[in-house]
């Protein structure tokens, strides 16, 4: 028997990103956790009303999604734990302008250089509803077909509440394959 344990957001684990957006001349970093998928060609970021780097995305109307990887993670968790109001993390990250003009960082193996559409505030939260101007992968992770290959990728996935971040794991089937084994 399930145990109702009340209301509580239990979609974890989901992949971990850095968001980047520009501070006139140079940009900032946060890390996100809360994305998601609003369509083929929106998706949603969501961040604590209080970041430095909203109100640079509301100047701008640009953001960078860049994902994490093992490799960037430990820059990706600082970026996530010092305050842009405080502190300037513009040279956390190698990085450069992308051609709708957000800031991507260098090593990321994946990042979508978005434009924000609008905006949905909730208690504590704003959440930018963007389209996706570009997406910037590396080379090693496209297959053959010119497709992004998340078995090379592997992006790193966080989970609330315990804060933890945990890699991802193997092809367990693919999509709509399974057929159902029902006894009538």
């Amino acid at each position: 028997m399930k145990k109702n344990i009340g209301s509580k957001l239990a979609l974890y684990p989901v992949p971990i990103t850095v968001i980047g957006a520009m501070n006139g001349a140079k940009p900032t970093w946060t890390l996100a956790g809360h994305l998601g998928i609003i369509g083929h060609d929106r998706v949603l970021v969501s961040l604590a009303a209080p970041h430095f780097i909203n109100g640079k995305i509301k100047q701008t109307k640009k953001l960078s999604i860049n994902l994490v990887d093992e490799a960037l993670l430990a820059k990706a968790d600082y970026v996530g734990s010092v305050s842009g109001n405080k502190t300037d993390k513009s040279a956390v990250f190698a990085w450069e302008r992308g051609e709708a003009d957000a800031p991507i960082i260098s090593d990321s193996p994946l990042t979508m250089e978005c434009s924000v559409e609008d905006i949905y505030t909730t208690p504590n939260f704003e959440s930018f509803i963007c389209s996706i101007d570009n997406t910037y992968v590396a080379e090693e992770h496209l297959d053959g077909s010119g497709k992004i290959d998340y078995n090379t990728l592997k992006p790193v996935l966080f989970e609330f509440p315990t804060y933890h971040y945990l890699g991802t794991g193997d092809v367990i089937g693919k999509c709509l394959s399974f057929k159902e084994t029902q006894s009538v």
